[in-house]
């Protein structure tokens, strides 16, 4: 007994044999001949046989089978053995499932016919040698034809059964092309061209049937095609859709084989091998529509998404996809995707997962311009934050990629409205593709230019900046009369505050902003927002800002607490002054990051005592607090005397403090 009957006369038919085989469940394959046997691999829970059945014959069958269902993987032309099949499983009271091999469009080109005896008659009113490719069954109606033992060559399956009555119709041996197929494209140029054909007579038969080879051989070897339409509008599964209603049925537990693959830059050219073995073996191709569009050669299911959570739901909608590729631009190692498919996927057992590097968008670039990559620095500018002017800064060279409509032109005037003239920008954009375009240059030259929104960039500095040091020198701000934290109270401070390299931090009473622009080197990758309501100090705070080209500090001209309400939530606060809101902003810190690390600076005795208070109330940890007091050395005629500064209290408070 077994619980499905395929009959399976294609290679969509054979593929659900091989499925069932796979998942062990009972099946029996009908071929009508010995050859389509031969081609499927019996075993295990499979059964072949062959010989053609009538209706009744299939009836009795299935009265004997007694399967649950049965698959109709039959040619799209033999119309006369699927009604066969389906009027036998409804006597049988049979669940009938037909797998339809899709349809492909007509090329215009193309005399499009009903039936073989149309296309007979309309080549009786030309002239020309014909190459007939539709198989033995109809062959006969084409000897009607005049002279057709000299212009017609049928080309049939190497069976020698077919070939005898190729020979019985007057086919001789030069006119009679035993082969199986489906053929290459350059075969069938090959065949076109060897018999002079100036016709050429096919079904459309799909693209497991070698219908586009055909079409594409026509037209370059200059051949008409008779094409013989389908004979009638079928309902029915695709192959994909016949796999989905078995695992369903029988509740399979599919192995399914996951490769998250680099495209490289597009081109296929720089496609690995490895990519190319992949998709020729996939069950559906998946990723952003630029990917996919670049694999459209290997006529796969394709699903055009990059959301790793919606491209999870769909794998889980469509378990009969057993080889699943997932397309990646450049390469995976490089702010890519696939760091997050990989956490999606390896959440599910049913998954193996394996990753295949593509060649980098950058080793592509630096190979096109001719610069070694080994010491560059790496940044992302596409949908990412990152502050690349420092990292331009230190570096003497540094490779980043770019995203989204004027974005090199933004970066372009960056540079250029910090007066960075000295730097040297590669931009390559549509790398690898005909339109590819590699242009060089100094910002300001390159920030009157147009360019395609994905680019790759290599900015060479020939003067990098060695990495920051603490204690910058108070004659490097620019000041005039605004107050200023002092270097031996700055550096103290920020001692304290403990930044990293993506900190968040509010500079509150921020005056020249000589604490923002250190904090701004500390914080590299992080965000510095000085916070003032001086508009000479913030005049002073702009000018500071661009000298030091720290563009990821903000300056907010305002009174805290009020003007802090909008900003993102900060990992560290330095307070330099208050205005008599002390207490009110503290509350708004801890509001916005109950664990906020608060420093805080005071001269008078009055805003000591009030922190001392606050600090004593509010949901902070005991803050450490130190009185600093330095003094600097004058010269005085041959002499030097210490000038005191007036002694400042450094308060440190964590918070988090449990009620």
């Amino acid at each position: 007994m077994n619980k499905v009957i395929v009959f399976a006369g294609t290679t969509e038919g054979r593929e659900i044999c091989s499925f069932l085989k796979k998942y062990e469940i009972a099946s029996l394959a009908c071929t009508a001949t010995e050859y389509g046997k031969c081609r499927i691999e019996e075993g295990g829970a499979l059964t072949v046989r062959s010989g053609r059945l009538t209706e009744e014959e299939m009836e009795q069958l299935f009265g004997e089978e007694q399967p649950e269902m049965v698959i109709d993987a039959t040619h799209p032309y033999a119309d006369l053995v699927s009604e066969n099949i389906r009027s036998a499983c409804e006597k049988a009271g049979k669940t009938y499932l037909r797998l339809l091999r899709p349809s492909l469009a007509a090329d215009p080109s193309c005399v499009m016919v009903d039936t073989t005896e149309e296309a007979v008659s309309y080549l009786a009113g030309t002239e020309g040698e014909i190459l007939v490719t539709t198989g033995s069954k109809e062959l006969a109606k084409f000897a009607e034809l005049p002279d057709y033992k000299n212009r017609v060559y049928a080309r049939v399956l190497p069976l020698p059964g077919v070939i005898a009555s190729c020979a019985e119709l007057g086919f001789d041996a030069a006119h009679t092309i035993g082969m199986q197929g489906p053929f290459s494209m350059d075969m069938n140029v090959a065949m076109l061209q060897s018999f002079h054909a100036e016709w050429m007579v096919t079904k459309e038969s799909g693209r497991n049937g070698g219908f586009e080879e055909k079409i594409e051989a026509a037209k370059k070897a200059g051949v008409r095609v008779v094409l013989i339409g389908r004979p009638k509008e079928e309902e029915g599964l695709s192959e994909d859709e016949v796999k989905r209603y078995l695992v369903e049925r029988f509740d399979l537990s599919v192995k399914r084989d996951v490769v998250i693959a680099g495209i490289g830059p597009g081109a296929e050219a720089q496609m690995t091998l490895a990519l190319v073995d992949a998709c020729e073996q996939a069950d559906v191709l998946i990723g952003a529509g630029r990917m996919t569009k670049a694999v459209e050669k290997y006529q796969k299911p394709m699903l055009a998404e990059y959301s790793p959570e919606k491209i999870y739901e769909y794998l889980k909608a469509h378990p009969e996809y057993e080889k699943i590729v997932l397309l990646q631009s450049g390469d995976v190692g490089f702010y890519s995707g696939a760091k997050k498919l990989q956490a999606v996927l390896a959440e599910d057992a049913d998954f193996s997962v394996r990753v295949e590097p593509g060649i980098s968008s950058l080793v592509y670039f630096c190979a096109k311009i001719g610069v070694s990559w080994e010491d560059a620095a790496f940044v992302s500018l596409h949908g990412q934050h990152c502050n690349f002017l420092e990292t331009v800064r230190r570096n003497r060279k540094t490779l980043a990629i770019a995203g989204g409509k004027g974005s090199v032109r933004e970066i372009c005037q960056t540079l250029s409205s910090y007066g960075w003239e000295q730097i040297v920008l590669h931009v390559g954009t549509d790398l690898s593709y005909p339109e590819e375009q590699i242009v060089t240059g100094t910002p300001f030259e390159l920030a009157k230019m147009e360019f395609a929104p994905l680019a790759v960039l290599l900015f060479e500095n020939p003067n990098p900046e060695p990495e920051f040091t603490a204690g910058m020198a108070d004659e490097v701000f620019l000041r005039d009369k605004v107050p200023m934290t002092k270097r031996e109270v700055r550096n103290a401070s920020l001692s304290h505050l403990q930044l990293s390299s993506n900190s968040v931090v509010y500079d509150i009473g921020s005056g020249t902003g000589s604490v923002s622009i250190e904090m701004a080197l500390r914080a590299a990758q992080g965000k510095v927002y000085a916070i003032e309501k001086n508009p000479a100090a913030v005049a002073l705070l702009q000018e500071n800002k661009k000298k030091f080209a720290v563009d990821h500090l903000e300056i907010i001209e305002g009174t805290a607490p009020e003007a802090l309400e909008a900003l993102p939530v900060p990992t560290h606060a330095f307070i330099g002054g208050s205005a008599g809101n002390l207490k009110e902003i503290l509350e708004l810190l801890l509001r916005k990051n109950p664990n906020i690390r608060v420093v805080l600076n005071t001269v008078t005795v009055e805003t000591l005592a009030e922190a001392a208070s606050c600090f004593k109330k509010l949901a902070f940890e005991e803050p450490e607090i130190v009185c600093l007091q330095a003094s600097n050395a004058k010269k005085a005629g041959r002499s030097h005397l210490m000038i005191a500064q007036n002694p400042v209290y450094i308060f440190t408070a964590q918070g988090g403090a449990k009620e």
